[in-house]
């Protein structure tokens, strides 16, 4: 059965850097492609960043873009999502999912999620 587990989040400074990951068992990125998404209390749960199984193709939103990165150890079937500047306003719990080979950013197109992991981020 597809399972994943995110580790990593914790309490940081604003301007600090945190490394997520994400750990699948039950599947391989040969054939899924895997997310990034955040909620934070009271807001909607938002896509980030996603990899793609067919190429290793990124993307990103245009409010994490050139501050977070997305990457993937095939090995060891997990995909890392580095987090630079970070600011108050990425205070989240944070959750990878995954879907068959192709990239999104739609919550609803994922078929599995992982418990998520809290990120704070003090001024």
């Amino acid at each position: 059965q597809v399972q994943l587990v995110e580790s990593g989040g914790g309490l940081v400074q604003s301007g600090g850097s945190l490394r997520l990951s994400c750990v699948g068992s039950g599947f391989t990125l040969d054939y899924y492609a895997i997310g990034w998404f955040r909620q934070a209390p009271g807001k909607e749960r938002e896509g980030l960043s996603c990899i793609s199984s067919v190429d290793g193709s990124t993307d990103y939103v245009d409010s994490v873009k050139g501050r977070f990165t997305i990457s993937r150890d095939n090995a060891k079937n997990t995909v890392y999502l580095q987090m630079n500047d970070l600011k108050p306003e990425d205070t989240a719990v944070y959750y990878c999912a995954t879907r068959y080979y192709y990239c999104s950013h739609s919550v609803a197109s994922y078929k599995y999620w992982g418990q998520g992991t809290q990120v704070t981020v003090s001024s």
